[in-house]
């Protein structure tokens, strides 16, 4: 099996005077080198607020749930360890749907607002999966729920709580992670949280049913040009799914993944690298590297990721100094904000509402860092992002 070659890289990337050529959406005019440390878009860091949140001036955050708790003004009780999550349309509202990273009962909750922020309901969308990680949004508007061990299956769930969750085991049984739908190229993008993981996609029989299709991996050349080679058996298998096609691609802890402009970003956290796969010329770069950043890397732990409409993309830390940083369309890289008291925590579940004005994520163990994740916090954060 081919090995992304970490270092043999850095060695190519000085030989060719440290610049790597970027093709697709998130670089404007050609930008040529992974992100590096900047001033951002809002300003330096604010002090802690009264919610442990460190956050630029003129944004302001809340704890909309936690753990093991009453969801206020519900009689729903939200779920231990929320890990990934995404937001949907409701109406003048709408709805944050978030996983549950433990075993046996796992599952999904949701959130539902109304127009001006108030929490008018929260339920159960899943129950009794297990170890329920990240996942991704679908066009259609249901949530993509990742199970997170070697036989793990994607739910596909309704986020409005009328129809009952469906497994989708034609897009592969291995430890999932995130999934990122392609609209353009009619491909579910997933990754696979193993130290030796693989980048895959799903290419469903007819777009907006994922209850049969094709599961591919990943090949090629890492940064460079790829490709992408069947799976033989990705629902019931005796050797590995990632371990099935000869010239596989690795991954060194595949995490968060998100689709916009024609570009897949995917996360791997062992090696803090943020991947920019370009689904028209079929090539693969890197957008972060923290070995490749000048001075200390602000962006370490990397995890979940989302983005704007404008290019901005987030991407959250699970540990380094439990901050999300944004990615700039410039190639700026900079923190946007820090949890302070946290640090045996990680944060999940980057996800901002339609109109753009909230984003809500979670400490998924809260203050105490405890493994049961029944210190979990859900938080929103309100304040002037830019379009």
């Amino acid at each position: 099996m081919r090995t992304v070659g970490r270092r043999g890289f850095l060695r190519g990337a000085v030989a060719g005077g440290g610049a790597v050529a970027f093709a697709g959406g998130l670089w404007q005019e050609a930008f040529a080198a992974p992100a590096q440390p900047g001033a951002g878009p809002y300003g330096p860091l604010g002090a802690v607020d009264a919610r442990g949140v460190q956050l630029p001036a003129g944004f302001t955050s809340r704890i909309v749930a936690r753990s093991m708790q009453m969801v206020e003004g519900t009689s729903y009780r939200w779920h231990p360890a929320p890990d990934g999550g995404a937001c949907f349309p409701d109406g003048d509202g709408w709805i944050y749907s978030s996983n549950s990273e433990v075993p046996l009962v796992g599952g999904v909750s949701a959130l539902r607002f109304a127009a001006d922020g108030t929490i008018t309901g929260a339920y159960r969308t899943l129950s009794l999966t297990q170890l329920n990680c990240a996942g991704g949004a679908t066009p259609w508007k249901t949530w993509l729920s990742c199970e997170e061990y070697d036989f793990g299956c994607v739910y596909e769930t309704d986020p409005y709580g009328v129809k009952a969750a469906k497994p989708r085991p034609a897009m592969g049984r291995f430890k999932h992670e995130a999934a990122a739908c392609d609209p353009d190229h009619k491909v579910v993008y997933l990754t696979e949280d193993q130290p030796d993981g693989c980048f895959y996609r799903f290419t469903p029989k007819t777009w907006g049913d994922l209850s049969s299709g094709t599961l591919e991996v990943l090949v090629g050349t890492a940064p460079g040009p790829v490709g992408w080679k069947r799976v033989p058996n990705p629902e019931f298998w005796v050797t590995a799914t990632r371990d099935q096609v000869e010239g596989a691609l690795r991954f060194k802890g595949g995490e968060g993944c998100y689709y916009a402009h024609g570009i897949c970003y995917f996360t791997t956290k062992g090696d803090n690298r943020v991947w920019a796969y370009d689904a028209g010329a079929r090539t693969l770069d890197l957008a972060y590297d923290d070995d490749l950043v000048v001075g200390t890397p602000p962006l370490t732990g990397v995890d979940n990721i989302t983005g704007t409409a404008g290019g901005d993309l987030y991407v959250a830390e699970d540990g380094g100094n439990m901050e999300i940083n944004v990615i700039t369309p410039e190639g700026v890289v900079t923190p946007f904000l820090r949890l302070a008291g946290q640090e045996k925590s990680e944060i999940t579940g980057p996800a901002f509402s339609p109109d753009g004005r909230r984003l809500y994520f979670s400490s998924q163990r809260g203050t105490s860092g405890s493994l049961l994740g029944n210190d979990g916090l859900t938080y929103e954060v309100t304040g002037p992002f830019r379009a």
